[in-house]
């Protein structure tokens, strides 16, 4: 497996979560969700108002708009449209976070693997991570639908870590949602709640019982560099 310095780190990969950690895809998700909305003759929700449910995808978003779970007659028919909607549209106004094209300068730098583990389709996560420049960059890259189950379950985190050929064990995984903490801790990792995305869940970060907490995506270095003055 592949090893780091422990001079430079003791961390020998770094792994992601997409939305609302590596990436601000919400003003995209939040536009489909709105064309629901819209094409119903119904009033678009504010934006503040549906950023949160973003963590949660086409569940969460659905829930926001309309008030439904999947369990609702109408759930298939809209989790549908709303996924048309989005790959129409899929990188007009979603950016990488503030810090994090430098943050990854210094991962690949210090030659850590680092990777992306998200439950979004590979149907989206393929074409967006390429637009945005990730996935050519990524030692690997898993989505929701990549193995037999998504998060919470630690399957996705542990493929993209033998993919990545490191040790989950010394690794960390970084997520804006309890799910990610509790993946991350399952899969043997550290685990890191970035506060600083879409956090949509009823406890607040705090409460997910991460090992770290960052405000910032550049906290992360204190983490992985702890050496560092």
């Amino acid at each position: 497996m592949n090893s780091v310095n422990p001079e430079i780190s003791p961390y020998h990969g770094i792994f992601f979560d997409l939305d609302g950690t590596l990436a601000d895809t919400a003003p995209d998700l939040v536009a489909a969700t709105n064309q629901l909305l819209i094409d119903r003759n119904l009033a678009p929700k504010p934006y503040p108002f549906l950023r949160p449910y973003a963590s949660a995808g086409a569940r969460g978003l659905l829930e926001g708009a309309f008030g439904i779970a999947p369990d609702h007659a109408d759930y298939i028919t809209l989790r549908d449209e709303f996924m048309s909607n989005y790959e129409k549209a899929l990188l007009v106004n979603s950016v990488l976070f503030d810090g994090i094209n430098h943050l990854l300068d210094q991962i690949e730098e210090a030659k850590i693997p680092w990777g992306i583990v998200t439950n979004k389709s590979e149907r989206f996560t393929h074409p967006l991570t390429e637009l945005m420049g990730l996935r050519q960059r990524a030692a690997s890259t898993v989505s929701g639908d990549t193995t037999s189950h998504p998060k919470p379950h630690p399957a996705p985190i542990l493929h993209a870590a033998k993919i990545a050929n490191v040790d989950p064990r010394k690794s960390i995984y970084v997520g804006d949602d309890i799910r990610d903490v509790i993946a991350g801790k399952a899969a043997g990792m550290h685990t890191v709640a970035a506060t600083y995305g879409y956090c949509g869940c009823k406890e607040p970060p705090e409460a997910w019982g991460a090992d770290y907490l960052i405000h910032n995506p550049l906290d992360l270095l204190k983490i992985i560099f702890p050496n560092r003055g």
